[in-house]
């Protein structure tokens, strides 16, 4: 391995020690009702995506050693995964999923595909989204075995990491990645007599660095290309603060207190919405690491969902 790939793995470990901490211990997903070849992809940008294409990079799945998990890697071409509500019962909300993975990769099943299986399942029409990722080097086969690095141990003092988030997010990605998720709110809204979806009851989700691209998408500067409902999972703006617009969409925000890097950005960001009267919940529950998705950890960070479900059904976007 050359010197560039030595360096880039060291510094990106800590993004891939967390991923394997979340799928290490991952249960069950919902049984699909349909294989997921079945299901119909739409571009999220017609044409040309925009920005300055690297010539290096081509997307590849890999599936996690000894797991049934797969994690994405060099996205280039943005896109949405469509899962139609269950026919009985559904509502006319959509959700957009971002799923979370440093801007380096994606972690699709349990931050993606199994949360959108759910919601599809409970009547809610559901939309995973692909947004673009910073150039990983290396093979698969090198990249493969950092998803396999031990957890990373929670301080002696019982206390959250205030470091913030892992080294080098890389920046562009993250305008990338908000910038798609933004992109992939119109394309919702413009199918919406498709989808038997109202433009007025779209949902973003995003998890970790897809929480992220949630924030930027419910901050954006044109209050017409926001959702009209925001879930960032263990995930914030990381570092300084954005400005925060007093009419920014509900939120619902959850992490666990044990989360060593999200734990910290989420309560800022909380009382950061509160403040700017933005009407946000937020729950905090006291065990479940970073990355604890669609995953048994017989803690209560297992029933996230439900409280979410719960919470959109106080907005009446869930069948009555």
């Amino acid at each position: 391995m050359n010197e560039f790939k030595k360096e880039w793995f060291a510094k990106s470990l800590s993004v891939f020690v967390l991923l394997a901490a979340s799928v290490a211990y991952a249960q069950q997903p919902p049984v699909p009702a349909a294989p997921l070849t079945t299901r119909q992809v739409l571009p999220v940008w017609q044409g040309k995506v925009p920005g300055v294409p690297n010539p290096a990079q081509h997307e590849s799945t890999l599936t996690v050693p000894g797991k049934d998990l797969h994690i994405i890697r060099n996205v280039t071409v943005p896109t949405l995964t469509v899962f139609p509500a269950k026919s009985a019962g559904a509502t006319k909300t959509a959700v957009i999923i971002a799923p979370g993975g440093g801007f380096r990769v994606l972690a699709v099943d349990q931050e993606g595909y199994s949360v959108a299986e759910w919601l599809s399942q409970h009547g809610i029409t559901a939309f995973v989204l692909k947004y673009r990722l910073a150039f990983t080097p290396g093979t698969d086969q090198e990249f493969a075995p950092n998803l396999l690095s031990p957890p990373i141990p929670r301080p002696n003092d019982g206390k959250a990491n205030p470091a913030g988030p892992p080294p080098g997010l890389p920046d562009e990605a993250q305008k990338n990645g908000i910038a798609d998720g933004i992109q992939a709110i119109k394309v919702v809204r413009a199918g919406a007599a498709k989808w038997g979806i109202s433009p007025d009851k779209i949902v973003f989700i995003g998890f970790s660095a897809g929480g992220v691209v949630t924030s930027g998408t419910m901050l954006a500067d044109n209050a017409a290309d926001r959702p009209n409902f925001a879930a960032p999972i263990y995930g914030a703006p990381f570092g300084a603060l954005p400005n925060i617009p007093a009419d920014t969409p509900p939120t619902f925000l959850a992490v666990a207190e044990d989360d060593p890097l999200a734990s910290v950005p989420v309560l800022k960001f909380f009382d950061a919405l509160r403040s700017a009267k933005g009407n946000p919940e937020l729950h905090v529950f006291r065990s479940g690491m970073h990355g604890f998705s669609m995953q048994q950890r017989n803690t209560t960070s297992d029933h996230w969902i439900d409280e979410l479900y719960w919470w959109m059904g106080s907005y009446g976007l869930t069948p009555p």
